[in-house]
């Protein structure tokens, strides 16, 4: 369970890392806010996959000390 979370808190924060780096028009088209001609970036998304992230690995963290 410590390495599942662990790597999807990697996987998030490299999400959270798409999406402050990579305008909206130019994301992935699975990825939440894609927008055709949009230049502007997702911080919102950027956020909450860089928190969700964090979270998951403190949690990995804190299992693994038990």
């Amino acid at each position: 369970m410590k390495l599942v979370l662990t790597v999807l808190g990697v996987i998030l924060l490299v999400v959270a890392a798409v999406y402050v780096l990579v305008p909206a028009d130019q994301l992935p088209s699975f990825f939440p806010g894609y927008e055709a001609g949009a230049t502007r970036v997702h911080v919102k998304h950027a956020i909450a996959s860089g928190v969700v992230g964090v979270v998951l690995i403190a949690a990995g963290v804190w299992m693994g000390r038990k």
